[in-house]
């Protein structure tokens, strides 16, 4: 075998149309794109969502109204009640929620809210109490221990401010 006698496979390749090309081709007076028409111009069809001049789905659906606050922080919630049969000698940490299953995501703070009773002595370290899970826990003879958390902001620019870089040549 020769590199003249390789041949694509038998069916593989099929020749272009070749438009407007006399009436043998069966392509001639319209070149396949009907009779008249938005769609038989030259350029770019309609915009996506067009309906054919009916009143597009996008604008019939309802407004998404109010207000999404992109700084907001959730929480990973836990309860009071849900810490009952905890060791007495174990802390409460996020750490040991996650081993424990009583919170599901890492990257989240914790929050510890007030439903359910607490009747042993805990010491609890969270990102954040609620009033009333705090009194429960001081109540039972334990501790409300509030851990920080950083939230990470990153910056849409490419590299550092130009701004502040100016600021620190000039003084």
């Amino acid at each position: 075998m020769k590199l003249h006698d390789l041949r694509p496979a038998e069916g593989s390749r099929r020749k272009r149309k070749r438009i407007g090309r006399g009436h043998g081709s069966g392509k001639v007076k319209t070149g396949g794109k009907g009779m008249m028409g938005q769609k038989a111009r030259s350029g770019p069809g309609p915009y996506r969502t067009f309906e054919g001049g009916q009143n597009r789905l996008v604008k019939r659906m309802p407004f998404k109204r109010g207000f999404t606050n992109k700084f907001r922080v959730e929480y990973e919630v836990v309860n009071v009640g849900s810490l009952v049969d905890w060791p007495a000698e174990l802390e409460v940490t996020p750490e040991s929620l996650l081993a424990r299953r009583l919170v599901r995501r890492k990257r989240l703070p914790v929050k510890i809210l007030g439903d359910g009773e607490l009747n042993q002595p805990l010491v609890i370290k969270a990102h954040k109490f609620s009033a009333s899970a705090r009194q429960k826990i001081e109540a039972a003879g334990g501790k409300a221990i509030d851990l920080t958390w950083v939230v990470e902001r990153h910056s849409r620019s490419r590299g550092p401010n130009p701004s502040m870089r100016n600021a620190r040549q000039s003084s």
